[in-house]
């Protein structure tokens, strides 16, 4: 027996610098459409989207490296790659910095993304993949050797 499961509840992300990062969330969840449910002085919760998304205070502050265990990085889907677009134009006002700006990728047919940062450095995504992706009949999975390979670089 299997279960299918409907998307992700809620995620917690714990950052370095609350403070620094506060602003920041508080300013991408609100453009994000999601509605602030928790605000204290160690969380900041919000929920929208079929999601919830928290931020908590470090109780061991060190700087984020994505390839240490834990959080590689969260990924977002837009509705449209307009949406992905308007995302990274907000991202440094709003006090983030830009890694990879909006464009296509391999990680499924139509595959459009922006990559940035929080201002403690942890990584966010936001993406749009049109139709099924790679639940598309067209597309054969696992991917192709050579596809999984060029994915899994850093």
């Amino acid at each position: 027996m299997s279960v299918s499961i409907n998307g992700i509840a809620h995620i917690y992300i714990t950052v370095r610098d609350f403070d620094a990062a506060l602003p920041f969330y508080r300013h991408l969840l609100n453009f994000f459409e999601m509605r602030c449910l928790v605000e204290t002085e160690d969380l900041y919760y919000c929920v929208g989207g079929r999601t919830g998304v928290g931020i908590r205070r470090a109780r061991h502050p060190e700087p984020f490296d994505q390839y240490r265990a834990g959080l590689h990085h969260l990924c977002f889907r837009a509705r449209s790659t307009a949406d992905v677009d308007a995302i990274a134009r907000k991202v440094e006002p709003f006090g983030g910095r830009i890694v990879n700006p909006p464009r296509e990728d391999d990680w499924a047919p139509g595959y459009y993304s922006v990559l940035f940062e929080d201002p403690c450095g942890t990584r966010l995504e936001v993406n749009h993949v049109p139709g099924k992706g790679n639940f598309s009949p067209d597309v054969q999975l696992p991917l192709p050797e050579e596809m999984q390979q060029r994915l899994s670089e850093p």
